[in-house]
C-alpha cells in the first residue's frame, strides 16, 4: 500500500476518512473548552470509536484515557494528534508499532521531518488540517441533519 501525503490529496483524504473506525487522539483534553475534546466528541456522535490517550489523565467523561497509544485494547486506524510538532516523531514511531495506517496532526503543527519520516515508514500523513473540519467539508451530507 502507497503511502499519501494527506495535504495533497484531497481523494486520499476522503478516503482515510471514510475507512478508519477506530480512532486515538493523542493529547486529547477533559476541558470541554478545547478543540481536542470537541473533535472527539464528534467521531463519537459520527459513530466512530475514538480512544483518548493523554498520561496525565485517568478519564474523560467517564471513558478510560490510555497513557500510551500502546495501551490500546483494539487496532487503531488513524491518529490524531494535538501535541506540540516536537513529539511528532515519537508519535509516529508508536503508530507505526501499533500499526496504525494514518497520522493526522491537527492544525498549527508542522513538521518537516515527522513529514518524511512518517511518508518514509508508510504511513498516511497530514498535517496543519483540523480532521473535524475536514470531515464535516468532504462529507457535507452526512453532517446535516
Amino acid at each position: 500500500m502507497t503511502a499519501h501525503d494527506l495535504n495533497a490529496n484531497e481523494a486520499a483524504r476522503r478516503d482515510i476518512l471514510m475507512t478508519s473506525p477506530v480512532i486515538a487522539i493523542v493529547g486529547r483534553s477533559n476541558d470541554h473548552y478545547y478543540s481536542s475534546y470537541q473533535v472527539g466528541e464528534y467521531f463519537i456522535k459520527m459513530g466512530i470509536t475514538v480512544y483518548s490517550v493523554n498520561p496525565n489523565l485517568d478519564e474523560i467523561d467517564g471513558e478510560q484515557v490510555y497513557a500510551r497509544l500502546q495501551d490500546i485494547p483494539e487496532p487503531v486506524t488513524l491518529v490524531d494528534v494535538f501535541r506540540k510538532a516536537e513529539a511528532l516523531p515519537g508519535i509516529i514511531d508508536d503508530a507505526l508499532a501499533i500499526g496504525a495506517k494514518t497520522v493526522w496532526a491537527q492544525l498549527g503543527i508542522t513538521n518537516p521531518d515527522a513529514r518524511l519520516k512518517a511518508l518514509g515508514a508508510g504511513l498516511n500523513y497530514a498535517e496543519n488540517l483540523c480532521l473535524r473540519t475536514e470531515h464535516e467539508r468532504l462529507f457535507q451530507n452526512m453532517v446535516r441533519g
